[in-house]
């Protein structure tokens, strides 16, 4: 059986050299996470893993857990005498984020060591620029590097124009058009994998994400589904996996956006044009809202700045600032940003006794 080349998996000279401490262990990289129970590739290939008693009484929170994506130190590099056992997390170099469910602040590692982020959208009735800014958001946040893949290109009647639009909201990104009818777009996405490289597809369901991968692997490893009448995809994808190339790198398949949430995304990259403006407001602390000469309304005014664009930029930024809160906490929030300018949370309550006792 011939062995498993780990630089063609991501493993760089940084990770090796992390590894080096970790004597009389071996290195392996996360595949895939069946409840406690993880698949790890390594030299020798696939083999089952699970975390030693002692790395989780030292877990201190559910992202020192690993992840898709992780390398990971091993107790053994071969599938024998049970499962091998986890030590250690190496360092990650990006990582998608999210929320943790419940009311704890806790953050959970969708997947780690992404070089290139692919964001996928149809151009048919799926096609939607707010969306695109969300998902830019969560790119360039994990540290990886965002490409915005357009696909369904046969089914655009007015491709120029979304391109356009596209190009006023993502400076800087590349942008590649697709069609399943043709192998263009498989080879446009081929180009940005090579060995030892890892990239994450990103999109709503049923915009195309499985028929790429599967034509990069070269072989039908995952269900595509037609979009419904409503022109809605029907989720295919259930759990994260990674999948070694044929050709060469690595892809991480993701399910939907609701699964990567809004922690920590990095709105100053995705809206570098409104930070731009806020630069230029009278006040260093704008809200944008009704304050003179404000740089972010008159762009609004003369049309070189999309309004929509900036009520996604307020949206998106509350969003962000009430994820991984309960109800309770985001009601305390809102009345904190409503009674701001008259003493905050203490006229809250005053307002809320005064009210009761009119009832």
């Amino acid at each position: 059986m011939s062995k498993i080349d780990m630089k063609n998996l991501g493993f760089s000279e940084k990770f090796a050299a992390e590894s080096s401490f970790y004597r009389n262990l071996f290195v392996g990289r996360v595949a895939s996470q069946y409840k406690n129970y993880y698949k790890v590739i390594n030299v020798n290939g696939e083999l089952t893993a699970e975390i030693s008693g002692k790395f989780r009484f030292d877990a201190m929170k559910l992202s020192d857990y690993p992840a898709v994506g992780d390398f990971v130190m091993l107790d053994r590099n071969e599938d024998t005498e049970g499962n091998a056992i986890i030590h250690h997390v190496l360092k990650r170099k990006s990582a998608f984020v999210r929320k943790a469910a419940g009311t704890s602040n806790d953050e959970q590692i969708v997947a780690a060591n992404i070089d290139t982020v692919f964001i996928c959208m149809s151009l048919n009735n799926d096609f939607n620029l707010r969306r695109i800014e969300r998902y830019l958001g969560v790119a360039w946040d994990s540290q990886a590097i965002p490409v915005i893949v357009l696909t369904k290109a046969d089914l655009c009647t007015d491709l120029s124009q979304k391109l356009s639009q596209i190009d006023a909201i993502a400076c800087g990104v590349d942008v590649l058009v697709t069609s399943s009818l043709t192998n263009d777009g498989f080879l446009s996405v081929k180009k940005y994998l090579d060995i030892g490289r890892t990239v994450a597809f990103i999109g709503s369901s049923g915009v195309g994400k499985s028929t790429l991968i599967n034509k990069l692997i070269g072989e039908n490893a995952f269900a595509t589904q037609q979009v419904r009448n409503d022109d809605k995809g029907r989720h295919t994808t259930t759990r994260r996996e990674l999948i070694v190339l044929p050709s060469g790198g690595v892809v991480i398949d993701t399910p939907g956006m609701r699964e990567l949430g809004l922690e920590g995304i990095d709105l100053s990259k995705t809206f570098a044009d409104i930070d731009e403006l806020s630069t230029k407001c009278k006040f260093h602390d704008c809200t944008h809202n009704c304050e003179p000469n404000c740089a972010v309304q008159r762009a609004i005014s003369d049309g070189s700045l999309p309004k929509e664009r900036f009520e996604n930029y307020l949206k998106l930024q509350k969003e962000a600032k009430y994820e991984g809160l309960n109800s309770k906490q985001i009601e305390t929030e809102k009345f904190a940003v409503m009674f701001a300018d008259v003493g905050g949370m203490k006229n809250a309550r005053r307002f809320a006794k005064e009210k009761n006792k009119q009832r």
